[in-house]
């Protein structure tokens, strides 16, 4: 993370099961999905590039992919890039920290 980091906390990481999705904010509204993939975890933008869903709500995770229940569309959690058509454009993700047990993100670098 960089110098100018802008740690904001998630959520703890009990609050999200094994293989689970759980929807967060950041300080300037714009949701976010945070998963647990074998108590590893990932954040992405929570809309899908593909249409107005949301992932946290109604996306399913399966190892390091989520899918959007909307066209059944996937994206790596990852790198958030898209997996399955008709997604074609990759989601924004941010670099997680876990301190404490609690999920945090750096809001001020996400990648595009």
């Amino acid at each position: 993370m960089s110098e100018t980091s802008e740690l904001v906390a998630l959520c703890a990481t009990d609050d999200i099961e094994q293989g689970g999705i759980r929807r967060g904010t950041l300080p300037d509204g714009h949701a976010v999905a945070i998963y647990n993939v074998d108590g590893e975890y990932f954040v992405t933008d929570d809309i899908c590039s593909h249409g107005e869903a949301s992932l946290s709500e109604d996306g399913m995770l399966e190892g390091h992919q989520v899918e959007c229940s909307w066209h059944f569309g996937r994206f790596d959690v990852r790198t958030g890039e898209a997996c399955a058509m008709p997604c074609e454009k990759a989601l924004r993700t941010w670099p997680v920290r876990i301190e404490d047990g609690r999920v945090f993100v750096d809001a001020g670098e996400g990648n595009a």
